[in-house]
């Protein structure tokens, strides 16, 4: 089971956070590249394109004579051998967006959540609270738990304007809901912070220190007790021994006649 830390609303440390099931700390590096290289090709605009000799003006007519002049041949001008000639083989208009299976960007997105979680990166609040847009609450809220100057991916349990327009004007906040980020938000960023309600999990309680002084008490009879129970030993059989058998002898009288 992976722990994060637990903050309160106002950024002060709570304890420990029991993560969801989905943290079992398994990374799918495959799938993670799928899916950031997906992400990355569906935001091209893919409108690049160049001008073949066909498209380029000019070169209607041939720069000299064919023969005599004791140079190469040349037909035009807009050869794409010339300056301001036409380009071979450039880019032209493409699309480049590509599609994944649903269970492989879950499993992507599964993944940079368990990476984020095995670096200790994920920091999970009570509940964001703010009641207007302030975007110096939240830079201060974000250099209480040590993330400023940071790329620091802000999720929230549902859709919340004064939170993301408190931290649309800092540089390298992003806010989204958490069920909106995808495996390359989450890798981008080099931390989470995640309101309780969305993620799903359930803060560690804390042992009493009267409990623990109770516990180690109780260990020395634990440990008596189980001493005075444990089976008797079986007393060792004594071997009992055989005497030797006797050689047979020679039958009395049994000499020749």
């Amino acid at each position: 089971m992976r722990e994060a830390h637990l903050y309160t609303a106002a950024a002060k440390k709570k304890g420990s956070y029991a993560l969801p099931a989905e943290f079992d700390g398994t990374v799918n590096e495959g799938a993670l590249y799928h899916a950031v290289r997906q992400f990355l090709g569906n935001q091209r605009q893919g409108t690049h394109s160049t001008k073949t000799r066909g498209e380029v003006s000019g070169g209607n007519q041939k720069p000299w004579r064919q023969k005599g002049t004791g140079r190469a041949r040349q037909g035009s001008t807009r050869a794409p051998n010339w300056p301001g000639g036409g380009i071979v083989f450039g880019p032209r208009p493409r699309s480049y967006r590509t599609d994944l299976p649903r269970k492989v960007r879950q499993l992507a997105r599964r993944s940079a959540l368990n990476a984020r979680a095995n670096a200790g990166t994920i920091h999970v609040m009570e509940q964001l609270e703010f009641p207007e847009p302030k975007t110096k609450r939240m830079a201060e809220l974000l250099d209480t738990l040590g993330l400023a100057g940071l790329t620091v991916l802000v999720l929230t349990a549902e859709s919340n304007a004064n939170v993301y327009r408190s931290g649309r004007n800092i540089p390298g906040v992003t806010v989204m809901r958490y069920r909106d980020a995808a495996a390359y938000d989450i890798l981008r960023a080099d931390a989470l912070v995640v309101e309780e309600a969305a993620i799903g999990g359930h803060a560690v309680a804390k042992a009493s220190p009267r409990s623990k002084r109770a516990t180690k008490a109780a260990a020395p009879k634990a440990t008596a007790a189980r001493a005075r129970t444990k089976p008797a030993k079986k007393p060792a059989t004594k071997k009992t021994t055989r005497a030797p058998k006797k050689a047979p002898g020679k039958k009395k009288g049994g000499g020749d006649a």
